[in-house]
Protein backbone atom coordinates (compact mmCIF):
# COMPACT_ATOMS: atom_id res chain seq x y z
CA UNK A 1 0.00 0.00 0.00
CA UNK A 2 1.34 3.47 -0.91
CA UNK A 3 1.95 5.93 2.34
CA UNK A 4 -0.93 6.80 3.56
CA UNK A 5 -0.06 10.27 4.33
CA UNK A 6 0.89 11.01 0.88
CA UNK A 7 -2.48 9.56 -0.23
CA UNK A 8 -4.28 11.90 2.37
CA UNK A 9 -2.93 15.13 0.49
CA UNK A 10 -4.61 13.92 -2.65
CA UNK A 11 -7.55 16.04 -1.27
CA UNK A 12 -5.86 19.07 -0.43
CA UNK A 13 -5.69 20.88 -3.75
CA UNK A 14 -8.42 22.53 -5.44
CA UNK A 15 -10.15 19.52 -6.58
CA UNK A 16 -10.56 18.08 -2.71
CA UNK A 17 -14.29 18.75 -2.59
CA UNK A 18 -15.09 16.33 -6.18
CA UNK A 19 -12.63 13.90 -4.75
CA UNK A 20 -14.61 14.01 -1.28
CA UNK A 21 -18.18 13.79 -3.19
CA UNK A 22 -16.56 11.55 -5.47
CA UNK A 23 -15.16 9.06 -2.66
CA UNK A 24 -18.20 9.18 -0.32
CA UNK A 25 -20.52 8.18 -3.74
CA UNK A 26 -17.75 4.97 -4.21
CA UNK A 27 -18.08 3.79 -0.80
CA UNK A 28 -21.71 4.28 -0.48
CA UNK A 29 -21.67 2.28 -3.59
CA UNK A 30 -19.57 -0.38 -2.03
CA UNK A 31 -21.63 -0.58 1.09
CA UNK A 32 -24.28 -0.92 -1.36
CA UNK A 33 -23.11 -3.49 -3.51
CA UNK A 34 -22.40 -5.60 0.05
CA UNK A 35 -26.20 -5.25 1.37
CA UNK A 36 -27.80 -6.42 -1.83
CA UNK A 37 -25.53 -9.98 -1.62
CA UNK A 38 -25.89 -10.10 2.22
CA UNK A 39 -29.67 -9.93 1.41
CA UNK A 40 -29.36 -12.43 -1.79
CA UNK A 41 -26.85 -14.88 0.50
CA UNK A 42 -29.70 -14.78 3.84
CA UNK A 43 -32.59 -15.36 1.54
CA UNK A 44 -31.13 -18.24 0.07
CA UNK A 45 -30.27 -19.81 3.18
CA UNK A 46 -33.34 -18.94 4.38
CA UNK A 47 -35.51 -20.44 1.78
CA UNK A 48 -33.14 -23.43 1.57
CA UNK A 49 -33.28 -24.61 5.11
CA UNK A 50 -36.96 -24.17 4.84
CA UNK A 51 -37.42 -26.69 1.91
CA UNK A 52 -34.73 -28.72 3.26
CA UNK A 53 -36.50 -29.74 6.28
CA UNK A 54 -39.79 -30.92 7.87
CA UNK A 55 -41.98 -30.99 10.92
CA UNK A 56 -43.44 -33.87 9.10
CA UNK A 57 -42.45 -37.42 9.97
CA UNK A 58 -43.89 -38.66 6.59
CA UNK A 59 -42.18 -36.46 4.25
CA UNK A 60 -38.69 -36.48 5.98
CA UNK A 61 -36.09 -39.46 4.66
CA UNK A 62 -33.53 -38.74 6.88
CA UNK A 63 -33.18 -37.31 10.46
CA UNK A 64 -30.30 -35.50 12.26
CA UNK A 65 -28.88 -36.36 15.65
CA UNK A 66 -29.94 -33.06 16.99
CA UNK A 67 -33.93 -34.58 15.75
CA UNK A 68 -33.93 -32.28 12.47
CA UNK A 69 -36.04 -34.07 10.01
CA UNK A 70 -34.68 -33.91 6.39
CA UNK A 71 -36.42 -34.11 3.09
CA UNK A 72 -34.75 -35.46 0.09
CA UNK A 73 -33.65 -31.90 -1.00
CA UNK A 74 -32.08 -31.78 2.72
CA UNK A 75 -30.52 -35.06 2.06
CA UNK A 76 -29.11 -34.56 -1.24
CA UNK A 77 -28.02 -30.79 0.13
CA UNK A 78 -26.45 -31.60 3.31
CA UNK A 79 -25.75 -35.37 3.43
CA UNK A 80 -24.87 -36.82 0.30
CA UNK A 81 -21.35 -35.82 -1.52
CA UNK A 82 -22.94 -32.99 -3.00
CA UNK A 83 -22.41 -30.99 -0.01
CA UNK A 84 -18.69 -30.79 -0.47
CA UNK A 85 -19.41 -29.33 -3.77
CA UNK A 86 -21.33 -27.14 -2.29
CA UNK A 87 -18.79 -25.96 0.42
CA UNK A 88 -15.92 -25.73 -1.84
CA UNK A 89 -17.56 -24.00 -4.74
CA UNK A 90 -17.65 -20.45 -3.36
CA UNK A 91 -13.97 -20.48 -2.36
CA UNK A 92 -13.48 -21.51 -6.01
CA UNK A 93 -15.80 -18.66 -7.65
CA UNK A 94 -13.60 -16.20 -5.28
CA UNK A 95 -10.02 -17.63 -7.04
CA UNK A 96 -12.52 -17.62 -9.98
CA UNK A 97 -13.43 -13.74 -9.68
CA UNK A 98 -10.22 -12.33 -9.07
CA UNK A 99 -8.72 -14.13 -12.04
CA UNK A 100 -11.55 -13.04 -14.02
CA UNK A 101 -12.21 -9.29 -12.88
CA UNK A 102 -9.86 -7.67 -15.65
CA UNK A 103 -11.69 -9.45 -18.35
CA UNK A 104 -15.02 -9.32 -17.47
CA UNK A 105 -17.34 -5.96 -17.64
CA UNK A 106 -18.33 -3.88 -14.62
CA UNK A 107 -21.88 -5.31 -15.25
CA UNK A 108 -20.36 -8.85 -15.91
CA UNK A 109 -18.51 -8.31 -12.40
CA UNK A 110 -21.53 -7.72 -10.53
CA UNK A 111 -23.77 -10.40 -11.90
CA UNK A 112 -20.89 -12.69 -10.78
CA UNK A 113 -20.77 -10.74 -7.22
CA UNK A 114 -24.75 -11.74 -6.81
CA UNK A 115 -24.48 -15.78 -8.16
CA UNK A 116 -21.73 -15.88 -5.60
CA UNK A 117 -23.73 -14.35 -2.80
CA UNK A 118 -26.77 -16.94 -4.00
CA UNK A 119 -24.48 -20.13 -3.77
CA UNK A 120 -22.83 -18.99 -0.23
CA UNK A 121 -26.32 -18.45 0.82
CA UNK A 122 -26.91 -22.43 -0.22
CA UNK A 123 -23.39 -23.48 1.40
CA UNK A 124 -24.13 -21.32 4.93
CA UNK A 125 -28.26 -22.50 5.25
CA UNK A 126 -27.12 -25.24 7.24
CA UNK A 127 -26.76 -23.26 10.02
CA UNK A 128 -30.45 -22.89 10.26
CA UNK A 129 -29.99 -26.67 11.06
CA UNK A 130 -27.76 -26.26 13.78
CA UNK A 131 -28.62 -23.09 15.75
CA UNK A 132 -32.17 -21.54 16.61
CA UNK A 133 -33.34 -19.17 14.14
CA UNK A 134 -33.76 -16.34 17.54
CA UNK A 135 -30.22 -16.96 18.30
CA UNK A 136 -28.58 -16.52 14.24
CA UNK A 137 -30.92 -13.04 14.21
CA UNK A 138 -29.35 -11.99 17.33
CA UNK A 139 -26.18 -12.76 15.99
CA UNK A 140 -26.44 -11.01 12.75
CA UNK A 141 -27.91 -7.63 14.15
CA UNK A 142 -24.55 -7.83 16.67
CA UNK A 143 -22.63 -8.46 13.94
CA UNK A 144 -24.00 -6.02 11.99
CA UNK A 145 -23.39 -3.54 15.04
CA UNK A 146 -19.66 -4.25 15.15
CA UNK A 147 -18.91 -4.74 11.59
CA UNK A 148 -20.35 -0.82 11.04
CA UNK A 149 -18.32 0.54 13.90
CA UNK A 150 -15.36 -1.09 13.15
CA UNK A 151 -15.95 -0.30 9.20
CA UNK A 152 -16.35 3.61 10.56
CA UNK A 153 -12.99 3.50 12.09
CA UNK A 154 -11.29 2.09 9.08
CA UNK A 155 -12.99 4.90 7.16
CA UNK A 156 -12.20 7.82 9.41
CA UNK A 157 -8.73 6.51 11.26
CA UNK A 158 -5.86 8.79 10.19
CA UNK A 159 -3.35 5.91 11.53
CA UNK A 160 -1.89 3.74 8.69
CA UNK A 161 -3.53 0.23 9.77
CA UNK A 162 -1.59 -1.54 6.78
CA UNK A 163 0.62 -3.02 9.20
CA UNK A 164 -2.23 -4.47 11.19
CA UNK A 165 -3.64 -5.83 7.78
CA UNK A 166 -0.48 -7.80 6.80
CA UNK A 167 -0.53 -9.19 10.30
CA UNK A 168 -4.24 -10.29 10.31
CA UNK A 169 -3.69 -11.88 7.02
CA UNK A 170 -0.83 -14.15 7.96
CA UNK A 171 -3.48 -15.20 10.87
CA UNK A 172 -5.99 -16.02 8.47
CA UNK A 173 -3.88 -18.55 7.75
CA UNK A 174 -2.95 -19.46 11.01
CA UNK A 175 -6.63 -19.95 11.77
CA UNK A 176 -7.17 -22.34 8.49
CA UNK A 177 -4.20 -24.40 9.76
CA UNK A 178 -5.76 -24.38 13.06
CA UNK A 179 -9.45 -25.50 11.93
CA UNK A 180 -7.47 -28.13 10.11
CA UNK A 181 -5.88 -29.92 12.78
CA UNK A 182 -8.95 -29.58 15.29
CA UNK A 183 -10.94 -31.72 12.58
CA UNK A 184 -9.20 -34.44 13.63
CA UNK A 185 -8.47 -33.29 17.29
CA UNK A 186 -11.89 -32.26 17.88
CA UNK A 187 -11.07 -30.35 21.00
CA UNK A 188 -13.58 -28.15 22.41
CA UNK A 189 -11.15 -25.89 24.31
CA UNK A 190 -9.23 -25.48 21.12
CA UNK A 191 -12.11 -25.16 19.24
CA UNK A 192 -13.12 -21.93 21.56
CA UNK A 193 -9.82 -20.30 21.13
CA UNK A 194 -9.55 -20.42 17.22
CA UNK A 195 -13.49 -18.73 17.40
CA UNK A 196 -12.07 -16.02 19.56
CA UNK A 197 -8.91 -15.30 17.62
CA UNK A 198 -11.07 -15.66 14.45
CA UNK A 199 -13.47 -12.64 15.54
CA UNK A 200 -10.67 -10.95 16.75
CA UNK A 201 -8.69 -11.04 13.06
CA UNK A 202 -11.78 -10.14 10.89
CA UNK A 203 -12.83 -7.45 13.18
CA UNK A 204 -9.33 -6.16 12.76
CA UNK A 205 -9.68 -7.03 8.80
CA UNK A 206 -13.08 -5.29 8.41
CA UNK A 207 -11.04 -1.76 9.46
CA UNK A 208 -8.05 -2.52 7.50
CA UNK A 209 -10.15 -3.58 4.16
CA UNK A 210 -12.29 -0.57 4.57
CA UNK A 211 -8.98 1.42 5.12
CA UNK A 212 -7.57 0.25 2.15
CA UNK A 213 -10.87 0.58 -0.32
CA UNK A 214 -10.65 4.44 0.40
CA UNK A 215 -6.98 4.63 0.07
CA UNK A 216 -6.82 2.59 -3.40
CA UNK A 217 -10.00 5.24 -4.36
CA UNK A 218 -7.83 8.10 -3.61
CA UNK A 219 -4.86 6.69 -5.57
CA UNK A 220 -7.01 6.24 -8.69
CA UNK A 221 -9.77 9.14 -8.33
CA UNK A 222 -8.37 11.40 -10.84
CA UNK A 223 -7.55 9.04 -13.89
CA UNK A 224 -11.34 9.47 -13.96
CA UNK A 225 -11.73 5.69 -15.07
CA UNK A 226 -15.30 5.01 -14.39
CA UNK A 227 -15.09 1.32 -15.82
CA UNK A 228 -12.25 0.44 -12.79
CA UNK A 229 -14.03 2.56 -10.58
CA UNK A 230 -17.04 0.18 -11.26
CA UNK A 231 -14.90 -2.89 -10.51
CA UNK A 232 -13.06 -1.37 -7.45
CA UNK A 233 -16.31 -1.05 -5.54
CA UNK A 234 -17.64 -4.98 -6.79
CA UNK A 235 -14.07 -5.84 -5.60
CA UNK A 236 -13.99 -3.91 -2.46
CA UNK A 237 -18.25 -5.18 -1.99
CA UNK A 238 -16.96 -8.38 -2.18
CA UNK A 239 -13.71 -8.11 -0.19
CA UNK A 240 -16.20 -6.66 2.39
CA UNK A 241 -18.83 -8.97 2.59
CA UNK A 242 -16.36 -11.67 3.30
CA UNK A 243 -15.23 -9.88 6.14
CA UNK A 244 -18.96 -9.57 7.51
CA UNK A 245 -19.52 -13.17 7.07
CA UNK A 246 -16.78 -14.38 8.59
CA UNK A 247 -17.41 -12.61 11.37
CA UNK A 248 -20.73 -13.72 11.82
CA UNK A 249 -20.09 -17.05 11.48
CA UNK A 250 -17.36 -16.73 14.53
CA UNK A 251 -19.65 -14.48 16.95
CA UNK A 252 -22.42 -17.32 16.10
CA UNK A 253 -20.23 -20.12 17.88
CA UNK A 254 -20.22 -18.07 20.91
CA UNK A 255 -23.59 -16.26 20.55
CA UNK A 256 -26.16 -19.25 18.59
CA UNK A 257 -27.81 -21.37 20.79
CA UNK A 258 -28.18 -25.20 19.24
CA UNK A 259 -31.33 -26.63 18.19
CA UNK A 260 -30.35 -29.86 20.22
Amino acid sequence: MADYQTIRTVGAGARSAEIDAGLRAHMNKVYGLMSVAMVITGGMAWAISGLATTTDASQAVATLPNGVMLTSLGSAVYLSALRWVIMLAPLGMVFAFGAAINKLSAAGAQLFFYAFAGLFGLSLSSIFLVYTGGSIVQTFLVTAIAFAGLSLYGYTTKKDLSAMGTFMVMGVWGLLVAMLVNWFLKSPAFDFAISAVGVVIFAGLTAWDTQKIKVTYLQHAQGGDSEWLGKSAIMGALTLYLDFINLFMFLLRFMGNSRN
